[in-house]
């Protein structure tokens, strides 16, 4: 039986912004790692964001899903200054 992506109880209305707010995250630093020129970079980048969301993933306190949030979205702009630093 194929298990479900959804999670197992009913989320509040702040709790489903936050979901939705970790997942855009996501969405936006694997499309950022994506315009890396480097294979093997772009290998470890992606990897690596994988494994921190994994390892996030059970955090459940509401000011550390911000705080990550925060340094993840930080993260993501560092990110995205070196691609355009590269590019020029």
């Amino acid at each position: 039986m194929a298990t479900s992506r959804l999670p197992p109880a009913t989320l509040t209305l702040k709790q489903f912004v936050r979901r939705q707010q970790v997942l855009l995250l996501y969405r936006r630093i694997l499309q950022a790692i994506r315009r890396v020129p480097n294979d093997s970079d772009r290998k470890y980048l992606k990897d690596w964001a994988r494994e921190e969301f994994k390892r996030n993933k059970s955090a459940t306190e509401e000011d550390s899903i911000r705080m990550m949030i925060t340094q993840g979205n930080m993260q993501l702009k560092e990110l995205e200054k070196t691609l355009a630093l590269a590019r020029s």
